[in-house]
C-alpha cells in the first residue's frame, strides 16, 4: 500500500483489505499471492497470514491523509466485494471515498455480481469508478450482465492479463478498457490480434482505450507499445445530466 504507484493507470494503493481466493485463470500466476505467501509465518509482518482474507480497519482513514489528489487503485492486493469482506466493512470503505472527494477511487473487482446487488445500498459520487476484470470471452458476463448494473460515473474493464480475444464483450455501457499481457516466470503470451481488435472497438465505440503492458518475465520486459506508440487514454468523465455525446476528459 503506497502513495505511489508503479502500476500505469494509477497514482496510488490503498489496501484496507488484503488477501484473496483464486476464482477463474486469470488468477492462476496472481502477483499479489505469490508475493504475500513469501511471508507467510512471518511473525509481525503485515503478511504474516499470508494471502488469507484480513480486514485492516486501521487503514481505512489513510486516504484523508493525502493532501494532493491521486488516482488510487482499491484493493491491488484483495477484492472488496470478496465474500469474506462483511458488508458494513464495505460500507466503511465507500463512506471513506465519499469523504475523500478530491481522489478519484478505482474499484476493481472479479466478482460485480456482489458489487451489482449491493450497489443500489451503496453512495456512488463520481468519484468511484466500478470496473471488472475480464481475462476471457467466457467470463465477458462480468462486465456485460453486472457491471452495466452499476451506477458508477465510469465503469470499465481490466482486460489483463489477457488470455484470449473477447469477441462477446460488450462495450456501450463502458467508459474505459484496460489491456496487459502477463508477467512473471510463467507468463503466459498474449497475441497482439486480440489487443487490436479491442482497442479498434473501443476507437469506434468512444470508449478510452489503455495497453499496459505486453508482460513477459517481467512487467516491462516487452515493453508497452502498439503499433508504434504507447496507448494510455483515461476515461472521459459524464457531465451532470449529460450523456455520452457530453463528455470531457477527466486526467
Amino acid at each position: 500500500m503506497s502513495d505511489r504507484s508503479p502500476i500505469e493507470w494509477t497514482n496510488a494503493t490503498w489496501n484496507p483489505v488484503t488477501g484473496c481466493t483464486q476464482l477463474s485463470p486469470g488468477c492462476d500466476h496472481c502477483y499479489a499471492l505469490r508475493f504475500a505467501e513469501r511471508f507467510r509465518g512471518v511473525r509481525g509482518h503485515p503478511y504474516e497470514q499470508g494471502f488469507d482474507v484480513k480486514l485492516w480497519p486501521q487503514r481505512l482513514n489513510l486516504p484523508l491523509s493525502w493532501a494532493a489528489p491521486r488516482l488510487v487503485f482499491v484493493n491491488s492486493m484483495s477484492d472488496l466485494f470478496h465474500d469474506a469482506v462483511p458488508e458494513p466493512f464495505i460500507r466503511n470503505v465507500f463512506q471513506v471515498m465519499e469523504a475523500a472527494s478530491w481522489h478519484t477511487f478505482q474499484v476493481l473487482t472479479k466478482r460485480p455480481k456482489r458489487m451489482a446487488e449491493l450497489a443500489p445500498t451503496l453512495p456512488w459520487p463520481r468519484n468511484v469508478w466500478a470496473g471488472t476484470s475480464v481475462e476471457l470471452d467466457r467470463y465477458s458476463w462480468r462486465a456485460n450482465h453486472y457491471l452495466r448494473q452499476v451506477p458508477a460515473v465510469v465503469r470499465f474493464v481490466s482486460a489483463e492479463p489477457l488470455l484470449g480475444p473477447l469477441p462477446s464483450l460488450r462495450l456501450d455501457h463502458l467508459h474505459w478498457l484496460i489491456t496487459g499481457g502477463e508477467s512473471g516466470p510463467r507468463y503466459r503470451s498474449i497475441d497482439p490480434s486480440w489487443v487490436r481488435d479491442l482497442r479498434d472497438r473501443c476507437g469506434a465505440a468512444y470508449v478510452s482505450f489503455f495497453h499496459k503492458q505486453w508482460g513477459g518475465g517481467t512487467p516491462k520486459e516487452k515493453g508497452r507499445e502498439l503499433d508504434g506508440r504507447t496507448w494510455d487514454e483515461y476515461p472521459r468523465v459524464p457531465h451532470e445530466g449529460r450523456g455520452r455525446q457530453g463528455q470531457s476528459s477527466c486526467w
